[in-house]
């Protein structure tokens, strides 16, 4: 079996691609190998940490990092999950293919701390569909 290298871009690497990743690996990871990157770099979001421990993926290992630290890498597919990363890098250099597909950023949720939490919950299941629908089936050969 071919095992396809998935490289998610996001602004900072602290929420969206970071949950990407460790959902694609939890659940496909036999069939892909799986990296994620910023335009930036942060801390990894503990509310990240936290609602993708309730789904049983432990993330608490990610750390951030930078597309720089790819350079010269080689990617089956990129993909950008904010409208920023894209802006930035339409097209990922060593990747293949380059596809977008944005989701709202988390920690823009308004509220209580239990309301922003709620916000990486929404985005956390958004991006599990559209990862089960995007990478679930085996494409014909």
């Amino acid at each position: 079996m071919t095992i396809t290298r998935v490289l998610f871009i996001c602004t900072a690497n602290a929420a969206r691609s970071q949950m990407a990743e460790g959902l694609l690996r939890a659940k496909y990871g036999e069939r892909y190998e799986v990296f994620s990157a910023g335009t930036r770099q942060a801390n990894v979001s503990a509310r990240a940490i936290t609602v993708m421990k309730e789904i049983g993926i432990d993330i608490s290992h990610h750390r951030s990092k930078t597309l720089a630290e790819f350079e010269g890498v080689s990617f089956d597919l990129a993909v950008t999950l904010c409208d920023n990363a894209h802006a930035i890098c339409p097209i990922v250099s060593g990747a293949k293919k380059t596809i977008h597909h944005g989701f709202p950023d988390p920690h823009l949720t308004p509220g209580s701390n239990d309301e922003v939490l709620e916000g990486y919950r929404n985005v956390r299941d958004m991006i599990l569909l559209w990862i089960d629908m995007t990478f679930g089936t085996i494409p014909s050969e």
